[in-house]
């Protein structure tokens, strides 16, 4: 991972960073754990970020600007870019539907990775990371950031659409680790699905799919 910018004194926490459940196994875990440790991770060095480039903004201000640098979206650009994709350990299946331009998993093994650096060699050394990856972002992050089901809710409306329409069309995994699948559609046709282990962040994903779709195609 030549793109990082870090070299790890333990590289055994980059492979498990980088294996995604449907290869783990008794012997080798996966990335679950770490991508819950480094979305938080993520957050305390944005929450600093935020804070130090505006100081007179006040919290009103600072929230949507906080939410569009660690939401999974954002993640996820960061990983394609350093093509974090190409290095993701997958099962089969995974592999086979996709798994390495997905943005679940892109944003997953993204945060995995940033916890990764923090087991390794601490905060600081993982804020290092983080700012020098999220660059110019942090500076030209816009005042009225808006989540990705706000973002595509807009854009219906400035066409005169009716809101999106969202359906729980699958649920996996265990009882006490649920993981759900959600479409959103638009009156027009166009729709979109995803998957997370929140309701709500599959929403946000399915959201910033179809957004990214329609974009692309007007």
């Amino acid at each position: 991972m030549d793109r990082l910018g870090y070299v790890f004194d333990d590289p055994g926490l980059l492979a498990r960073a980088l294996t995604h459940s449907s290869l783990s196994s008794p012997t080798r875990g996966d990335n679950q754990r770490m991508e819950f440790l480094g979305d938080r991770v993520l957050g305390l060095v944005m929450a600093e970020a935020v804070l130090a480039a505006d100081t007179a903004a006040k919290e009103g201000t600072l929230a949507p600007r906080f939410n569009a640098l660690v939401r999974k979206e954002a993640c996820a650009d960061v990983a394609r870019e350093i093509d974090l994709g190409t290095a993701m350990r997958l099962g089969k299946s995974e592999m086979s539907a996709g798994g390495r331009r997905r943005m679940a998993l892109l944003g997953d093994a993204m945060e995995a990775v940033i916890a990764a650096v923090y087991l390794d060699a601490g905060f600081v050394a993982a804020r290092d990371v983080v700012l020098r990856l999220w660059g110019d972002r942090i500076a030209g992050v816009k005042d009225d950031a808006r989540d990705a089901k706000t973002a595509l809710q807009e854009w219906a409306q400035a066409r005169r659409m009716e809101p999106p329409h969202y359906e729980e069309i699958g649920r996996s995994g265990p009882d006490h680790a649920p993981v759900f699948r959600v479409s959103v559609r638009l009156a027009s046709g166009e729709s979109a699905e995803a998957e997370a282990k929140a309701k709500r962040q599959a929403e946000q994903l399915a959201a910033a799919a179809l957004l990214e779709q329609v974009e692309v195609a007007s």
